[in-house]
């Protein structure tokens, strides 16, 4: 029986991809509460604006689309501002506690990403409280005119709040300028907002389907959970959204009382510089000798072609991919989603198509990591096995991520590393630990799951620039062929985190107990 989720009480950038609903620009905004009583009152105002997952439209059981968006969260030390019961607060997980700097080794953020080289706002060397970042509040908008119609709304609720409540600037924009937020912005083609990024890749393809998501939203092929039978079912609620049962048929860990953590999930909110100048002229070095030329050798960074996102299990060749674009342009939108979506690497295990260094392979392995051994073969190797789990996908099931976020930044000289470019992240996920530090840690910054020693994810991996620590990466080919495999060499470091942090989403259950003081978890 599929789980009916209530709409109206989760927050609706939990359940949205904001950015495939014509809100192409946004501003996050963060804030330090001074005095905790005003800061309830803050929330209550704010909570009143909230935007929900309630579907929108003109039926009895909708609600109209807003001109702009509100959405709020917030750090444990918020909450602790907040005055949330002792009781509660012991109830977060240690990594929510933590926060992000606590985490950085976990994070592989060294080098050019550790937090001392973070926007202002984020630094480790703030001197008071009251520079801590408390509070999260994201708008997203139609237009630029209507996100300032937004931001124009939110800072008379913090100036209603006389000092109670602060807004913090340090957010590096355009020529270092430090801005009282950070924008984001679609990357525009041709006039109109894309769904690529700096790097040129089609973005936010594959995001995961779980019970109870509005019927239609997505195709579940590909997104979902393989089964034993080679069908496809959505993931459990669990995994995304907390006081609902999880892969492994149980309640994730929450604080009490059930209220105040139902419905609500851990947000981690991470800037991603990109080194665009740095990316290209590695491709461009590469691609003078990789057989397959430049965009095949692009795609295979990534596992997607970067055009239109065609997967490369799909189409591993220019010829294979003109007949996989001929299917993609005469598909509707969810057949589209399910050509985008719907593949393993059954047929992949070699890495030919798509190869194990590979950002898609890394950040979703769908069911390619069960092995068992093989009695038929040398001592001590492994083999695929579709009987190692129950499903397919158990071992990466737990493993899913919810995306949501924009580009931010403008490219304006694609040589050049030290421009105002990148992305903005939000990940959402009920255990930070299990399911994003795992994958960053794990997956991404290691490569012993995938058989391939310390090799990193091209993209995401934090490469170093001593040359005793060098990375690679292994572009694997057919077996069966009679191709060499290529060696990606002294990949450079092509993504810097800029700051970041972890945050609670609450529910709207929740954000009403916290406005009023009657959180209570006895």
């Amino acid at each position: 029986m599929t789980k009916e989720l209530d709409l109206l009480d989760i927050q609706g950038n939990v359940l949205r991809v904001y950015g495939r609903f014509r809100y192409p620009v946004a501003r996050y905004v963060f804030l330090n509460l001074r005095d905790s009583a005003k800061g309830r009152a803050f929330v209550g105002a704010v909570t009143g604006r909230v935007t929900t997952s309630a579907n929108w439209g003109p039926g009895p059981d909708q609600v109209p689309q807003p001109d702009w968006t509100v959405n709020i969260a917030f750090t444990y030390q918020g909450l602790k501002e907040l005055e949330l019961p002792r009781t509660s607060l012991i109830g977060f997980s240690p990594e929510f506690v933590a926060g992000m700097k606590g985490r950085k080794d976990i994070l592989g953020d060294d080098g050019p990403s550790s937090p001392q080289y973070w926007d202002p706002i984020w630094r480790e060397n703030r001197e008071t409280r009251e520079q801590d970042v408390h509070v999260f509040i994201s708008l997203n908008a139609h237009t630029k005119g209507l996100l300032e119609d937004g931001y124009a709304w939110l800072k008379g609720v913090i100036e209603a709040t006389q000092g109670g409540v602060v807004l913090l600037s340090g957010h590096l924009g355009d020529n270092h300028a430090v801005m009282d937020y950070q924008d984001g912005q679609a990357v525009m083609e041709n006039g109109q907002p894309s769904a690529k990024e700096h790097f040129g890749y089609t973005d936010g393809i594959g995001d995961p389907v779980f019970e109870g998501l509005p019927r239609g939203s997505a195709s579940v092929l590909g997104r979902g959970k393989q089964m034993a039978d080679g069908s496809w079912a959505p993931l459990a609620v669990g995994e995304f959204l907390l006081g609902h049962i999880d892969e492994a048929q149980e309640y994730p860990p929450a604080p009490n009382p059930i209220l105040l953590s139902r419905n609500g999930t851990y947000m981690v909110y991470r800037k991603l510089h990109e080194n665009v100048g740095t990316f290209n002229a590695y491709l461009d070095e590469h691609a003078k000798h990789f057989p397959g030329g430049k965009e095949l050798l692009a795609a295979k960074f990534v596992g997607r072609w970067r055009d239109n996102g065609a997967p490369l299990v799909k189409a591993p060749d220019q010829a294979s991919k003109a007949a996989f674009d001929a299917q993609l342009a005469a598909a509707d939108p969810q057949g589209q989603d399910a050509l985008l979506s719907s593949f393993t690497y059954d047929d992949d295990m070699s890495g030919g198509r798509c190869p194990f260094s590979a950002h898609i392979r890394r950040i979703n392995p769908r069911a390619s990591l069960e092995f068992t051994r093989d009695p038929t073969d040398v001592p001590g190797s492994l083999k695929v096995s579709k009987d190692a789990f129950d499903t397919p996908g158990a071992l990466t099931n737990r493993r899913r991520i919810l995306r949501r976020g924009l580009p931010y930044g403008e490219v304006k000289d694609p040589t050049r590393d030290d421009g105002n470019h990148g992305i903005i992240i939000m990940i959402l996920n009920v255990d930070i630990n299990r399911q994003f530090e795992f994958v960053q840690q794990q997956w991404i910054n290691y490569g012993n799951d995938f058989k391939a020693a310390n090799d990193k994810e091209i993209l995401l991996g934090n490469h170093s620039a001593d040359e005793r620590f060098a990375s690679k990466a292994v572009i694997q080919v057919d077996p069966n062929g009679d191709d060499p495999p290529y060696f990606l060499s002294k990949i450079p470091r092509l993504v810097e985190t800029r700051g970041g942090d972890y945050f609670f989403v609450p529910s709207m259950t929740a954000l009403r107990m916290i406005a009023k003081g009657l959180v209570d978890p006895t």
